[in-house]
């Protein structure tokens, strides 16, 4: 008997695949426990819409953080860090700072987990920082480090 399953079954396949089992064990335990659905007409075509479906939203998904991508390589956000004598800083910039600084001066909400950065910053500068918005895009984010008036 075909059957398209429901859930993740070890040994057997993953949720949406369409797999073939013996009738016993499909009348017994796949689909008495709602693991998986017979495979006629009816349930393959809701099978297909929902693999169009996904596959358009997953579409969606990758055109809009390539357009983020494209508005943040436009962006320049500046922190500030605390300097002492000879232009040694005290900390370091972290992803954190960095987040809360694009939120507050362009209004873009950025995750502090998706800005990669190999080490905090420790130093006065212009820095580009990775922001990994899809698995697919990576987009750029200029930083500016200035020391903080007093």
């Amino acid at each position: 008997m075909k059957v398209i399953l429901t859930e993740d079954v070890k040994k057997l396949g993953k949720k949406g695949e369409v797999v073939e089992v013996s009738d016993g064990y499909a009348r017994n335990y796949v689909l008495p426990k709602k693991l998986g659905v017979e495979a006629n007409n009816k349930n393959m075509n809701d099978l297909k819409q929902q693999k169009a479906s996904e596959a358009r939203k997953a579409k969606e998904q990758l055109d809009a953080a390539k357009a983020f991508a494209e508005e943040l390589e436009t962006k320049e956000i500046v922190v500030y860090i605390k300097t002492g004598e000879g232009g040694r800083t005290f900390g370091s910039v972290s992803s954190k700072e960095i987040a809360e600084a694009a939120k507050s001066q362009c209004g873009m909400e950025i995750d502090k987990k998706k800005i990669q950065m190999p080490e905090a910053i420790k130093s006065l500068g212009a820095y580009e920082v990775a922001v990994k918005l899809h698995p697919q895009v990576t987009g750029k984010l200029k930083v500016k480090v200035q020391e903080t008036e007093s």
